[in-house]
Protein backbone atom coordinates (compact mmCIF):
# COMPACT_ATOMS: atom_id res chain seq x y z
CA UNK A 1 0.00 0.00 0.00
CA UNK A 2 1.39 3.42 -0.46
CA UNK A 3 1.88 6.39 1.74
CA UNK A 4 -1.34 7.88 1.83
CA UNK A 5 -2.34 11.53 3.83
CA UNK A 6 -2.53 10.12 7.28
CA UNK A 7 0.86 8.22 6.79
CA UNK A 8 2.27 12.09 5.51
CA UNK A 9 0.95 13.58 8.60
CA UNK A 10 2.19 10.81 11.08
CA UNK A 11 5.70 11.16 9.10
CA UNK A 12 5.88 14.85 10.01
CA UNK A 13 5.15 14.84 13.07
CA UNK A 14 7.91 11.63 13.40
CA UNK A 15 10.44 14.18 11.73
CA UNK A 16 9.05 17.15 13.82
CA UNK A 17 8.62 15.98 17.05
CA UNK A 18 10.75 13.12 16.99
CA UNK A 19 11.15 12.43 20.98
CA UNK A 20 7.21 12.09 21.42
CA UNK A 21 5.55 8.90 22.45
CA UNK A 22 3.39 6.95 20.58
CA UNK A 23 0.15 7.98 22.65
CA UNK A 24 0.70 11.63 22.49
CA UNK A 25 1.49 10.88 18.48
CA UNK A 26 -1.79 9.66 18.53
CA UNK A 27 -3.50 12.14 20.54
CA UNK A 28 -2.11 14.80 18.21
CA UNK A 29 -3.27 13.05 15.34
CA UNK A 30 -6.80 11.91 16.85
CA UNK A 31 -6.64 8.73 15.90
CA UNK A 32 -6.54 5.24 18.06
CA UNK A 33 -2.96 4.43 19.89
CA UNK A 34 -3.77 1.01 17.69
CA UNK A 35 -4.38 2.40 14.63
CA UNK A 36 -1.45 4.52 14.91
CA UNK A 37 0.98 1.12 15.77
CA UNK A 38 -0.47 -0.67 13.11
CA UNK A 39 0.72 2.40 11.00
CA UNK A 40 4.04 3.19 12.06
CA UNK A 41 4.67 -1.14 11.73
CA UNK A 42 3.58 -1.27 8.23
CA UNK A 43 5.95 1.96 7.44
CA UNK A 44 9.08 -0.28 8.85
CA UNK A 45 7.96 -3.19 7.24
CA UNK A 46 7.51 -1.49 3.32
CA UNK A 47 11.58 0.43 4.70
CA UNK A 48 9.91 3.95 5.18
CA UNK A 49 10.99 4.09 8.11
CA UNK A 50 14.89 3.05 8.59
CA UNK A 51 15.58 4.18 11.75
CA UNK A 52 14.47 5.61 14.64
CA UNK A 53 17.85 6.53 16.65
CA UNK A 54 19.53 10.12 17.26
CA UNK A 55 20.93 12.13 14.70
CA UNK A 56 24.66 12.53 15.19
CA UNK A 57 27.14 15.83 14.69
CA UNK A 58 30.47 14.97 13.22
CA UNK A 59 31.49 18.02 14.10
CA UNK A 60 30.21 17.46 17.40
CA UNK A 61 32.37 14.70 17.73
CA UNK A 62 35.31 16.20 16.46
CA UNK A 63 35.21 16.19 13.00
CA UNK A 64 34.17 19.18 11.84
CA UNK A 65 35.83 18.53 8.03
CA UNK A 66 33.75 17.11 5.01
CA UNK A 67 34.65 15.81 2.28
CA UNK A 68 33.69 14.31 -0.89
CA UNK A 69 36.30 11.67 -2.08
CA UNK A 70 35.44 9.63 -5.55
CA UNK A 71 36.80 6.68 -5.62
CA UNK A 72 38.31 4.54 -9.12
CA UNK A 73 38.31 1.25 -8.51
CA UNK A 74 40.07 -1.88 -10.67
CA UNK A 75 37.75 -3.36 -12.64
CA UNK A 76 35.96 -6.67 -10.28
CA UNK A 77 37.62 -5.08 -7.48
CA UNK A 78 34.34 -3.04 -6.34
CA UNK A 79 32.96 -5.48 -4.06
CA UNK A 80 36.08 -6.04 -2.11
CA UNK A 81 36.80 -2.23 -2.04
CA UNK A 82 33.59 -1.32 -1.26
CA UNK A 83 34.11 -3.83 2.45
CA UNK A 84 37.31 -1.82 3.03
CA UNK A 85 35.73 1.06 3.33
CA UNK A 86 33.33 0.40 5.71
CA UNK A 87 36.52 -0.57 7.84
CA UNK A 88 37.23 3.41 7.80
CA UNK A 89 35.44 5.11 10.72
CA UNK A 90 35.99 8.12 8.82
CA UNK A 91 34.14 6.67 5.88
CA UNK A 92 30.10 8.06 6.91
CA UNK A 93 28.37 6.98 3.80
CA UNK A 94 29.33 5.26 0.79
CA UNK A 95 27.74 4.88 -2.66
CA UNK A 96 28.23 3.31 -5.61
CA UNK A 97 28.40 5.82 -8.86
CA UNK A 98 28.00 6.46 -12.20
CA UNK A 99 29.85 9.17 -13.96
CA UNK A 100 33.63 10.19 -12.88
CA UNK A 101 34.97 6.93 -10.84
CA UNK A 102 33.55 4.15 -9.13
CA UNK A 103 32.36 4.92 -5.58
CA UNK A 104 31.58 8.09 -3.76
CA UNK A 105 32.35 8.08 0.05
CA UNK A 106 31.09 10.98 2.54
CA UNK A 107 34.87 11.10 4.68
CA UNK A 108 34.77 13.24 8.11
CA UNK A 109 38.01 14.45 9.64
CA UNK A 110 39.18 16.38 12.45
CA UNK A 111 41.09 18.66 10.39
CA UNK A 112 42.72 18.88 6.98
CA UNK A 113 45.83 16.94 7.77
CA UNK A 114 43.34 14.28 9.04
CA UNK A 115 41.49 14.09 6.01
CA UNK A 116 45.05 13.62 4.48
CA UNK A 117 45.90 10.91 5.91
CA UNK A 118 42.47 9.25 5.63
CA UNK A 119 43.08 9.72 2.04
CA UNK A 120 46.30 8.00 1.97
CA UNK A 121 44.91 5.13 3.90
CA UNK A 122 41.87 5.20 0.86
CA UNK A 123 44.94 5.25 -2.11
CA UNK A 124 46.56 2.20 -0.51
CA UNK A 125 43.86 -0.27 -0.86
CA UNK A 126 43.65 -3.16 -2.67
CA UNK A 127 41.73 -2.42 -5.93
CA UNK A 128 42.02 1.53 -5.78
CA UNK A 129 43.47 3.42 -8.31
CA UNK A 130 42.80 6.83 -7.71
CA UNK A 131 40.77 8.99 -5.50
CA UNK A 132 39.67 12.56 -6.02
CA UNK A 133 38.60 14.68 -3.10
CA UNK A 134 36.22 17.85 -2.71
CA UNK A 135 36.16 19.15 0.36
CA UNK A 136 32.33 21.14 1.79
CA UNK A 137 32.76 24.79 2.39
CA UNK A 138 29.14 25.10 3.86
CA UNK A 139 26.24 23.13 4.17
CA UNK A 140 23.58 24.71 2.33
CA UNK A 141 20.80 22.40 2.37
CA UNK A 142 20.82 19.98 5.47
CA UNK A 143 19.56 16.58 5.10
CA UNK A 144 15.54 16.62 5.28
CA UNK A 145 12.98 14.41 4.02
CA UNK A 146 10.03 16.74 5.20
CA UNK A 147 9.73 18.60 1.47
CA UNK A 148 9.79 15.04 -0.19
CA UNK A 149 6.84 13.81 2.26
CA UNK A 150 4.70 16.76 1.78
CA UNK A 151 5.22 16.46 -1.84
CA UNK A 152 4.35 12.86 -1.46
CA UNK A 153 1.16 13.55 0.66
CA UNK A 154 -0.05 15.93 -1.89
CA UNK A 155 0.08 14.11 -4.49
CA UNK A 156 -2.09 11.10 -2.36
CA UNK A 157 -4.46 13.82 -2.34
CA UNK A 158 -4.82 14.57 -5.52
CA UNK A 159 -5.24 10.93 -6.84
CA UNK A 160 -7.63 10.19 -4.19
CA UNK A 161 -9.90 13.20 -5.35
CA UNK A 162 -9.03 13.11 -8.66
CA UNK A 163 -7.68 15.73 -9.48
CA UNK A 164 -4.44 17.61 -8.85
CA UNK A 165 -3.46 21.43 -7.53
CA UNK A 166 -3.52 24.08 -9.93
CA UNK A 167 -5.48 22.52 -12.35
Amino acid sequence: MPVDELDTRILRLLIEQPRTSVREYARLLGIARGTLQARLDRLERDGVITGTGPFLSPAALGHPVLAFVHVEVTQGHLDEVGDALAAVPEIVEAFSITGGGDLLTRVVARDNAHLEDVIQQLIQLPGVVRTRTEVALRERVPFRLLPLVEAVGRDARASRTGGGEGR
